[in-house]
């Protein structure tokens, strides 16, 4: 059973508000942030625009007018709304995500201008950085930044590196990049400061599917590697 976190309730701009966890990369936060999310949806009001989940909060955005015309203090009412969905979220057992997705990625310097210079900078070869990029088993801990874009810990901190300090006017489609100990595949042609180590060609966002995101938070991702004579095939 759920044990019950912290948290902070707060105005998210003029038309929001957000429960905040604390900010933190912590699993079984975000497993409550997830239980929550779904618990929400099930039981979503007429008054809700959208639910946001991300690493260590939940944002609710919602219609203002829905409150201006019966004259209703939303803040009451939206506060309400996450306390019922909290309490039978506390009751739900925690299970694992049953979505375990494998992405094919090549590791080839002509694709991914940074794998060199990382594993230079962590003083390994490209074959061990592979071997130490697949080995894990990462975690969706929310969408964002890009439609599709999904965030993804942890990594191993062996290879953990830095973005750039100044990103990319231009990152194509398909990359995959590390930052700190998170790591990310850009679903389209972008600006972009992660540390670009391979590139695939699973199409991570279909906006005409009825689940356009490919990865959804709570989803479980390997990667592995293909030759690029496979990737370019």
């Amino acid at each position: 059973m759920h044990v019950f976190p912290a948290f902070e309730f707060y105005a998210c701009g003029d038309h929001g508000f957000t429960l905040d966890f604390g900010q933190q990369i912590d699993i079984n936060i975000n497993g409550f942030v997830i239980h929550l999310f779904h618990q929400l949806q099930k039981n979503r009001r007429s008054y809700i625009l959208d639910i946001i989940p991300a690493y260590s909060s939940i944002t609710v955005v919602y219609n203002p007018l829905s409150f201006t015309k019966c004259n209703t203090n939303p803040e009451s009412v939206i506060d309400e709304y996450f306390t019922n969905a909290i309490l039978q979220t506390e009751n739900i057992q925690a299970t694992a995500s049953v979505d375990i997705i494998r992405i094919p990625v090549c590791y080839h310097p002509s694709l991914a201008p940074d794998l060199e210079p990382v594993c230079k900078y962590h003083n390994i070869d490209i074959d061990t950085l592979v071997t130490l990029h697949t080995q894990k088993t990462y975690r969706v801990f929310m969408n964002g930044f890009l439609p599709g874009f999904a965030y993804m810990g942890t990594g191993d901190d062996r290879i953990a590196t830095e973005r750039h300090s100044n990103q990319r006017k231009k990152v194509e489609a398909g990359s995959l990049g590390i930052a700190g100990n998170q790591t990310g595949i850009y679903p389209f042609e972008s600006p972009g400061g992660w540390q670009l180590i391979g590139r695939t060609s699973v199409s991570l966002f279909d906006l005409h599917s009825d689940n356009p995101c490919l990865l959804k938070p709570g989803d479980q991702v390997q990667f592995y590697s293909i030759p690029i004579e496979s990737f370019q095939s």
